[in-house]
């Protein structure tokens, strides 16, 4: 009995933060009201506060849902059988279209993660720490296989996702569309030749 009370609780949480996905999406953050989102799931608003106290506990379900998804993936290529070359080319890449579809090309939504960043939630920071420590477990195994030049993994992991900031950061990769500067192709190019052993 008490798995079946949770398994509901748990797939009414969820259809709650798909529903404020949506709406966010529909009619803004700002605009979305709990009881928008009690409206469409046909419930009263104090019974969506039973499964979370405030609009920013939906907000910040619905980011890390978002996130979630960008980090399974990372994961994924993190445990391929390829080399560390191909797959820090494949995450590096993967990561910035990833964000790209889910924040920049709607302006709706990326004013949720503009709120996000803003205010520094936790979820954020997490999110930046999980996405550093899958880049570092890739560079680690390269600089195992002879690939990479000998380092410290944690410190070259950082320095790699700070030279790709411009690509991951939402805001930036909105800003920077129309700006000069190097395709995603040449950056990833360029970060992985300044880590690589020279070859023979």
């Amino acid at each position: 009995m008490t798995m079946v009370v949770e398994t509901t609780e748990a797939d009414t949480r969820a259809r709650i933060v798909a529903t404020a996905e949506r709406l966010f999406r529909e009619i803004g953050y700002q605009k979305t009201t709990v009881a928008d989102i009690a409206k469409v799931l046909k419930m009263s608003p104090a019974n969506v506060y039973r499964f979370f106290d405030s609009k920013k506990a939906i907000h910040e379900a619905v980011a890390r849902e978002l996130m979630g998804q960008v980090e399974q993936a990372s994961t994924a290529i993190a445990a391929k059988k390829s080399s560390a070359t191909d797959r820090l080319r494949e995450m590096l890449s993967t990561i910035h279209v990833m964000n790209s579809e889910r924040y920049v090309g709607d302006a709706k939504l990326h004013e949720m993660v503009a709120i996000a960043m803003e205010e520094d939630w936790e979820v954020c920071t997490n999110h930046m720490v999980f996405i550093m420590t899958a880049i570092t477990r890739v560079i680690a195994d390269g600089m195992a296989s002879g690939e990479f030049k000998p380092g410290d993994p944690a410190l070259v992991g950082q320095c790699v996702g700070a030279s790709m900031i411009r690509y991951f950061h939402p805001q930036m990769i909105a800003q920077c569309a129309t700006k000069p500067g190097p395709t995603l192709a040449q950056m990833v190019d360029f970060v992985i030749e300044s880590i690589s052993r020279p070859k023979n």
